[in-house]
């Protein structure tokens, strides 16, 4: 990825001088005097108020539909679901965005949602029922996070402002809705446009209803919004009337540029000098828990990883206090489970491994591996640092109960196509940054990584469950969970947490930590307020105000 630095303040200063500059004056003729004039004199326009943003996020996709990675950061800024889900602790659960209200039968198994009336699209098609349809159908046939529809069983069309979306099975509709990915509600004619044309999205349009539009957008450069004057929510002071996105992969510059007044926020800064801005009175750092966490798949196909003592043996052996340091630098805490903390079905009471090596050596034992004696491959992708900077702590540690570990970085890609193709020549442990898709880890993170398939090597659609482990029990527990979810919430989570210790003692995986999301915001920009619950939309432009 090229890097290119913008100045941004040569743009506001261009700026100025255009809305400084007028025709030239014409000098009076000599020994004439200019006539008075009781006429005010005439103010500049007001310049726009333009937020300025370094951004480490790149652009996957501008498709709505497809998207399924960073640029969900801008495309949550320009498109709306029909329900954004609060932060944990809020006073209520949702905020009803293009959905004023909506209704849930009995049974679970019908929503009926009642459309908000006057909304336009960035290209003026209304926003209405069959629109909503449009879009719900495109994503449950193709989003890059389909599988969040597998529930749907049709989305029927009551009149002009209102759309009822019928299940097979019971599920929570409200927390699917608002998901971050795959329920997007997007213009009709750009649906339509966009099967005509596999090239229409690529040079940043936007068809949603959101507050701001796309301007410009410069590849691996620069991305301008403008806002959406038509936008129903309406604007007020000091909301910015322009944002400018410099992309820049490189956390030291994008800390210089911050620092510098090159720009007013910047995404993903050095945590080694977060110190720094923590003893300025000029900024506020908030640290709060994330979506994300990190696990390791152990491919449980192979031989002695079949083991499920061997496993367990592997478990205890893994420096989770060491790891987060590291690895984390700090900012992460040990995992309860593949569920992060904060989010749907989490619970405190989820059995943890400790690091006790005597205990792990005894396991192996039992196994008939006294003293190791094995080997195993482990992979991680490349690109991850983190992944990067921890996985030589497992090394270490494996080898003080006889374990030898290869360790082999390779790009994301290439490990999740590897694992998912040819689990027989696959890795025998594999590192992954995971986070759900929408507000349900039970319906995302366990179901995605750990529900097996009918057959070897037990992929189910999602194709992340890479420790091939299959566990009947297991499988049946979540099935019951995700039916109550809509209707038993209790009942859900008690059954999604009887399922997480299944798993826990079964240790197809090691659950490493769950990290936690940091944000400097200088006292200029007013507004910020994190949501655990959209990780990659770091910030919501509309919440943003410049400080009087």
């Amino acid at each position: 990825m090229k890097r290119i630095l913008f100045v941004l303040s040569l743009l506001l200063m261009a700026a100025m001088l255009l809305t400084a500059c007028g025709p030239a004056a014409t000098e009076p003729p000599a020994g004439t005097v200019a006539p008075a004039t009781d006429a005010p004199a005439t103010e500049a326009p007001a310049m726009p108020v333009v937020l300025k943003i370094a951004s480490s996020a790149n652009i996957t996709t501008w498709d709505p539909v497809a998207s399924f990675s960073t640029e969900a950061a801008y495309l949550a800024n320009v498109y709306e679901q029909l329900l954004r889900i609060n932060p944990p602790g809020s006073a209520e659960q949702y905020i009803p965005l293009l959905a004023e209200s909506w209704d849930v039968s009995d049974d679970g198994l019908s929503y009926t949602f009642h459309l908000r009336s006057g909304v336009k699209f960035h290209d003026g098609e209304p926003m209405n029922a069959e629109a909503v349809k449009k879009s719900i159908d495109a994503a449950a046939d193709h989003a890059g996070a389909s599988f969040i529809w597998l529930p749907l069983k049709d989305v029927e069309v009551v009149d002009d402002l209102t759309v009822k979306i019928n299940l097979t099975y019971a599920a929570p509709v409200d927390l699917i809705a608002s998901s971050l990915y795959g329920a997007w509600i997007v213009s009709p004619k750009a649906l339509d446009a966009a099967a005509a044309d596999e090239n229409f999205w690529s040079d940043g349009k936007s068809y949603g209803t959101g507050p701001y539009v796309v301007e410009s957008y410069t590849p691996d450069a620069e991305i301008v919004f403008t806002r959406n004057e038509e936008y129903w929510g309406g604007w007020g002071d000091g909301q910015y009337e322009k944002v400018v996105v410099s992309i820049v992969p490189e956390a030291a510059v994008r800390q210089q540029m911050l620092e510098g007044g090159e720009v007013d926020l910047a995404t993903a800064l050095p945590v080694e000098n977060l110190d720094t801005f923590k003893n300025d009175p000029g900024y506020s750092v908030h640290e709060e828990p994330s979506f994300f966490n990190y696990v390791g798949f152990f491919n449980t196909l192979r031989v002695p990883l079949d083991d499920v003592k061997v496993r367990q043996a592997l478990s205890y052996a893994i420096p989770y206090d060491d790891i987060i340091a590291i690895g984390a630098k700090g900012l992460g805490t040990q995992s309860f489970g593949p569920v992060p903390a904060g989010v749907f079905p989490w619970d405190g009471s989820v059995f943890q491994y400790t690091y006790d090596l005597e205990k792990a050596k005894a396991l192996l034992k039992e196994a008939g591996h006294e003293g190791g004696g094995f080997s195993i491959r482990l992979t991680y992708a490349a690109e991850n640092a983190t992944e990067e900077a921890f996985a030589p702590l497992i090394k270490d540690s494996f080898a003080q109960i006889g374990v030898d570990v290869t360790i082999e970085p390779m790009g994301f890609s290439q490990q999740w196509e590897l694992a998912k193709t040819d689990p027989a020549n696959a890795q025998d442990m594999f590192l992954l940054l995971y986070w759900p898709t929408y507000s349900d880890a039970g319906a995302d993170n366990m179901w995605s990584m750990y529900y097996a398939g009918a057959e070897a090597p037990y992929l189910n659609v999602t194709k992340f469950n890479l420790s091939y482990w299959k566990n009947d029990q297991y499988n049946a527990l979540m099935d019951e969970a995700g039916a109550l979810t809509a209707t038993d919430y209790e009942g859900s989570k008690a059954k999604y947490v009887e399922a997480m210790n299944i798993l826990i003692e079964e240790a197809p995986s090691v659950f490493f930590f769950d990290t936690m999301a940091v944000f400097v915001v200088p006292n200029r920009v007013e507004g910020f307020q994190y949501n655990l619950n959209y990780p990659f939309v770091q910030f919501f432009y509309y919440d943003l105000r410049a400080a009087e």
